[in-house]
């Protein structure tokens, strides 16, 4: 009768709590049973037959494809589309996207050369969407930065942050999370009135990597980040025969 009675209780309780709390409470339950076995005061656990309740994948932190769907609605400059783009699409770090030089790209293999966490040097594969973007960004230029600001930059930058063609600086992480931070202040906040949105926070730009990383454990894929790199890569840099970069074959 015991067993019976125990599983109409954690029915019961299952309906009122989450399963996270459901199975917690079956674990702390468990515990007591067997303490109290080895005490020899029961016999035999009255939970067996009782399963574990299935819990939710944790998405506090991923953004929902529809959230994602509403952010390229949004009417944003090339710059902003272009790194959201390649943040989704790649699961990278902001810090390693806004790292890429021009020079470091391989636009026929879709990915490009960049430095991860610890120095090391590997690669970064985007999708479709960011490659039909970065020949509009880069607008022929050839070296320096990938991702730069809106003004020319001050003095004492260091020349590796500074576009020799355009003059102006690599974008920083800092600006580009107050970018879209602002941006997307709306979206992460729905119910908002005009006058409430300028004390709201939006997303951050770590959140298109939990939503990668998140979508694909759901969908069973490996994630797209980053790969070693190779001493040769197999396709020319994007500098290299920029008469080619862009060529596409007929029907494609």
């Amino acid at each position: 009768m015991l067993p019976e009675v125990l599983a109409e209780l954690a029915a019961a309780r299952a309906d009122e709590m989450d399963a996270d709390t459901v199975n917690r409470e079956l674990s702390i339950a468990r515990k007591a049973i067997g303490w109290w076995q080895r005490q020899g005061r029961i016999a035999c656990d009255p939970t067996i037959g009782i399963e574990w309740r299935p819990a939710p994948p944790d998405r506090t932190k991923a953004l929902s494809e529809n959230q994602i769907a509403a952010l390229w609605r949004l009417d944003d400059a090339l710059r902003e589309k272009t790194l959201w783009k390649m943040l989704d699409e790649s699961a990278a770090r902001a810090e390693e996207i806004l790292c890429l030089d021009v020079e470091d790209l391989r636009p026929g293999d879709k990915r490009g050369r960049t430095l991860v966490k610890g120095g090391a040097t590997e690669w970064i594969h985007w999708q479709s969407g960011a490659a039909r973007l970065l020949p509009r960004l880069i607008a022929g230029r050839y070296r320096g930065p990938l991702f730069l600001t809106g003004r020319k930059t001050p003095a004492g930058t260091p020349t590796m942050d500074v576009c020799p063609e355009t003059g102006r600086a690599r974008l920083s992480c800092r600006r580009a999370e107050e970018v879209f931070e602002e941006n997307t202040r709306l979206l992460a906040n729905p119910l908002a009135t005009p006058e409430d949105i300028e004390d709201l926070d939006g997303w951050t730009l770590h959140r298109f990597r939990h939503s990668a990383l998140t979508h694909d454990a759901e969908g069973g894929t490996s994630t797209r980040c980053c790969r070693p790199a190779p001493v040769t890569p197999p396709s020319a840099p994007w500098s290299g025969t920029p008469a080619l970069v862009w060529t596409r074959s007929p029907g494609t």
